[in-house]
């Protein structure tokens, strides 16, 4: 049964830090590229961050450069996105996804709310 399970979201203030963790079970952790999107109220869900499977290459939509970190521990099983310097803009739920050959795996979110 595979499983994707979110943890680490929760109400920061504007400038503040989060690091959000997505466990995984039930498939080959290794061998699918990994993902971080967001989907904002009334906006569609969209890319955050990327990581390959092979050379842990990594990629990050525009509003995130810089300020977001993914990182994989294949050991563990886990993705986690290192959240910096965070904006209003990022509240969202965030979704960690899987992405393998004819596989497309969704956790069910966590919250992240920036505010003051």
């Amino acid at each position: 049964q595979v499983q994707l399970v979110e943890s680490g979201g929760g109400l920061v203030q504007p400038g503040g830090s989060l690091r959000l963790s997505c466990a995984a079970s039930g498939f080959i952790f290794s061998h699918y590229v990994m993902a971080w999107h967001r989907q904002a109220p009334g906006k569609e869900r969209e890319m955050v961050a990327r990581i390959g499977s092979a050379d842990d290459s990594t990629n990050y939509a525009s509003p995130v450069k810089g300020r977001f970190t993914i990182s994989r521990d294949n050991g563990k099983k886990t993705v986690y996105l290192q959240m910096t310097s965070l904006k209003s803009e990022d509240t969202a739920v965030y979704y960690c996804n899987a992405r393998g050959v004819g596989s497309d795996y969704w956790g069910q979110g966590t919250q992240v709310t920036v505010s003051s």
